[in-house]
């Protein structure tokens, strides 16, 4: 069993109680090569979501029977790959709810009220010096589109509607619980015309990816605020860096981004209408420790033969 990243201590007790690990157990990722080496043998691995699990990696994997990764996304893995070899692939949905929708939520709320250059306007000493500090939007009474309504669109709705918010939303499928979450369907490039804020919730998938460019930046409001708390190449960030600049839009915050990390010299770190966090969306101590719960169970339960308690492929556990 391959652990391509440092874990935790109590993941390693919990894993060795079971079978023999190799763990990769130095901040710096691992290098491919090595880790290719390693799989060989393996019938189990941990990966992390900047390890790339494509063709060329599983045809050195022939014994794996399972991987599982601490994560809700898993487009770092080629899943029908997996599928055609009969590798479960686990990942940990559910347990990353609250508290994605949580800092979703902070980064409308610390954007449009300024929250975290209040802290740095008196961190400078400008209070001191009676100098004036850039206003924020009230929430109260404003449109807030949610682009992609699952389970973290659907808590997200449910922290905003005590702010006042009218709320709509663009999903694959309508929701049948509209009147209980007080949402309103809109078809997508409505919502891009009448939301003064709009929060990106979807998966990255082919469908997906690069669906917020030009064109659609184009549809908002001078004075909208774009929040994207899903995955960064989602968003054109050319396209993102040209509205920001110009002001085509108001404001942009974002956990996360294309390239990740950014670079130090990217452009968006140079504009002052840029809210970003270092993808920190699961970064709470509870949530993490059931994600990593929830990452070796899937585990176990693969190299034991047992269905997955959270299986992306789940098509192999019915078989």
């Amino acid at each position: 069993m391959v652990v391509a990243y440092k874990m935790l201590p109590i993941v390693y007790q919990r894993i060795s109680t079971y079978c023999e690990v190799k763990q990769w157990d130095k901040r710096e990722p691992i290098p491919r090569e090595l880790l290719l080496e390693w799989i060989k043998d393996a019938e189990g691995l941990l990966v992390a979501p900047h390890i790339q699990v494509d063709e060329q990696f599983l045809h050195h994997a022939s014994k794996l029977r399972v991987i599982a990764q601490s994560a809700v996304g898993h487009d770092n893995i080629d899943i029908d790959a997996c599928t055609k070899r009969k590798i479960s692939v686990g990942f940990t949905p559910g347990v990353v709810v609250n508290a994605t929708a949580d800092l979703t939520f902070g980064l409308l709320l610390s954007s449009t009220r300024r929250i975290h250059e209040g802290r740095e306007f008196v961190r400078q000493g400008y209070w001191q010096q009676n100098k004036n500090m850039s206003f924020g939007v009230d929430l109260f009474g404003k449109t807030l589109g949610i682009v992609g309504m699952g389970h973290i669109g659907t808590a997200v709705a449910r922290r905003a509607r005590p702010f006042g918010l009218d709320i709509i939303y663009y999903n694959r499928n309508r929701r049948t619980d509209e009147q209980e979450l007080g949402i309103s369907y809109s078809p997508f490039n409505e919502l891009l015309a009448r939301a003064d804020f709009i929060i990106v919730l979807v998966p990255l998938s082919p469908e997906t990816c690069g669906m917020f460019g030009r064109e659609q930046f184009a549809k908002m409001q001078s004075t909208a605020y774009f929040i994207n708390a899903a995955r960064g190449k989602i968003v054109d960030t050319e396209a993102l860096v040209e509205v920001l600049v110009t002001q085509k839009i108001a404001y942009a915050a974002m956990d996360v981004t294309d390239p990740e990390p950014l670079p130090q010299n990217h452009p968006l770190l140079t504009l002052p209408n840029v809210l970003i966090t270092p993808h920190m969306g699961t970064a709470t101590t509870e949530t993490r420790i059931k994600m990593v719960n929830l990452t070796v169970d899937n585990l176990l339960a693969g190299l034991e033969g047992r269905p997955l308690p959270a299986c992306v492929n789940d098509e192999l556990d019915l078989k």
